[in-house]
């Protein structure tokens, strides 16, 4: 009798079971690190939506376009997905996402600029999630050492570039290190207020672009930019500030926890200010995490509703809050007083500067074709410059002439 009792009850148990919804979601090389936050998401989701059995899935970040494209093939595809904005460029190109169905309200939930990231086509493909804008970490002894206020530090890249070469020329230490290596001038330009493609066309050998590149292969000539600059940008910087050997570092606040574990003299030393704003064109360059919808989802509204409970304000911010280095992109959860609490240390200075910085914000991602060819042209000429193999408008009217006949 008692196995009869024991059978039925397992037998109701796989019944129920069998009648949830089942949804998985995707993200990019957050495990093991985040496990705890992932899995507090899934149990509240199961929470507030009792018919779902919800899976959460973590691939690499090499790995996931070649993934999910696989399985949107095979029918298979997740609910959800979480996607760099220049992967979701790829694969809204290929046809691999779904369109999502935003109210007013919805879309009014986050900052217009992080949106629009995710908007085709006047077609909104997704939900942006985090990011983290870079802020200037600065080494206080190095500064004093080289006769320079510790307290207003360079607020323009003029006045950091003028700061860097006062810092090698009394102290023999490299000021600040560019990020200037493969395809970050295109950054650059935008930052600065000047056109990349326009009217379909590339535009960027104008005078304007010609005496931006300019500044920095004449540093780098000179011996004010370290060697490897062009070679292995953010990782070198941060290496090479670690060690007290450089003192600026352009950065997102992550980076600023690297030097914390690798030096904690330097740490200690270190103080954060805002990223050189350029007037002209009043923009941070940030990188975009976002949630999407792949092509051939069953049911399109549950995956909807998924990816709008991974970036509701409640839920950024509590990722921000574990995470420590990233920012929401609600309007609201960025407004909490966590983001507005600063502190002695370079962690919490980061974390406050960085915050203030959210509204000048975007991803500067440019969409165009045959992007991996033309990227290589841009960044071989751009190089030839920087050594001195040719003139800077020369590599410009090379590169434009490239892109053009791609565009």
């Amino acid at each position: 009798m008692k196995k009869l009792v024991l059978t039925a009850a397992l037998l109701a148990v796989s019944a129920a079971s069998a009648q949830k919804t089942q949804l998985e979601f995707w993200t990019i090389s957050l495990a093991p690190l985040f496990n705890d936050e992932m899995n507090r998401l899934v149990r509240q989701y199961e929470k507030e939506n009792p018919n779902v059995e919800l899976k959460w899935v973590d691939v690499p970040a090499n790995a996931m376009e070649q993934k999910l494209l696989a399985a949107v093939a095979a029918g298979r595809p997740p609910a959800a997905v979480n996607l760099s904005s220049d992967m979701a460029v790829k694969l809204v190109q290929q046809g691999a996402l779904e369109p999502l169905t935003l109210s007013a309200a919805q879309q009014k939930v986050y900052f217009p600029n992080t949106l629009s990231t995710f908007t085709f086509g006047g077609k909104v493909m997704g939900v942006p999630w985090y990011w983290s804008p870079k802020v200037v970490a600065y080494n206080t002894e190095i500064f004093k050492k080289a006769g320079l206020s510790t307290t207003n530090p360079p607020r323009t890249i003029q006045t950091m570039m003028a700061a860097a070469k006062q810092i090698k020329d009394k102290t023999g230490l490299y000021g600040f290190m560019p990020n200037i290596n493969g395809i970050n001038f295109i950054y650059l330009f935008q930052e600065a207020g000047l056109p990349v493609i326009k009217n379909g066309k590339a535009v960027f050998n104008s005078p304007e672009h010609v005496k931006l590149v300019q500044q920095y292969v004449d540093l780098y000539k000179k011996g004010y930019i370290p060697e490897d600059t062009m070679r292995r940008g953010y990782t070198a910087a941060t290496e090479l500030y670690a060690s007290g050997k450089l003192a600026m570092l352009i950065t997102g606040p992550q980076f600023i926890l690297r030097v914390q574990n690798d030096n904690k003299d330097v740490f200690a030393k270190t103080q954060v200010a805002p990223y050189p704003i350029n007037i002209a064109g009043n923009v941070i360059h940030t990188g975009l995490m976002g949630f999407t919808v792949p092509k051939g989802q069953k049911d399109k509204a549950a995956a909807q509703k998924l990816a709008l409970f991974l970036t509701n304000d409640a839920n950024q911010l509590a990722f921000s809050k574990v995470t420590k280095t990233t920012f929401p992109s609600t309007v609201k959860a960025s407004t909490d007083k966590f983001f507005k609490t600063g502190g002695s240390d370079a962690v919490s200075q980061g974390r406050l500067v960085a915050a203030s910085e959210l509204k000048k914000a975007k991803d500067l991602t440019l969409v165009y074709p045959d992007a991996s060819k033309l990227n290589k042209v841009f960044k071989d000429n751009i190089e030839a410059a920087m050594a001195g193999q040719k003139t800077v408008k020369a590599a410009l009217d090379e590169i434009v002439r490239a892109w053009n006949a791609s565009l």
